[in-house]
């Protein structure tokens, strides 16, 4: 994958060829610092978490290395529930887990890193590593793309707004 296919407005979501991974990079009009915060602050987070038809709150959220998080969506009747284990969680890296309780064998390893490109902009890498190639396909024919770029819109617009 390539860096210059960062962009403000959509994500590129791009599935190694050959390791059941899934890479995501986007470009923000923020500091790493506000992006940090946006990632581990739970009354951030539920504002721009998810697509824009859907509602988050918070379960728990410990965001400390150790720490453990869950959130759920929701839709009307319908919720969906996530949760997992922050394994790091430094200005410049998250590492946790991810697992959607639909699936919930589907745990995924995520890495998030935070690159000062400066001038007030910041390059969002983020990594999800499944357990094999099948497990990566079903992420991705999930619809998990509008969920990354609605909520990184809504992101985008509390940042503006100065109110991450």
């Amino acid at each position: 994958m390539s860096d210059t296919t960062a962009r403000f407005d959509q994500a590129a979501i791009e599935a190694d060829p050959a390791l059941p991974i899934i890479r995501i990079t986007r470009d923000f009009a923020a500091t790493p610092e506000q992006l940090f915060r946006a990632h581990t602050d739970p009354d951030v987070f539920v504002r721009w978490m998810g697509p824009n038809d859907l509602t988050t709150r918070i379960d728990h959220w410990d965001a400390r290395d150790g720490g453990s998080w869950r959130f759920i969506n929701s839709r009307g009747d319908e919720e969906y529930a996530f949760h997992g284990c922050f394994h790091e969680v430094s200005p410049l890296r998250i590492v946790q887990t991810f697992t959607f309780e639909g699936w919930p064998d589907g745990v995924s390893l995520e890495t998030l890193r935070f690159e000062d490109l400066g001038d007030g902009r910041t390059r969002l890498h983020a990594q999800s590593l499944v357990d094999s190639m099948e497990a990566r396909d079903q992420w991705l024919a999930s619809g998990m793309e509008v969920g990354v770029n609605e909520g990184y819109a809504q992101l985008d617009a509390l940042l503006m707004a100065g109110e991450e």
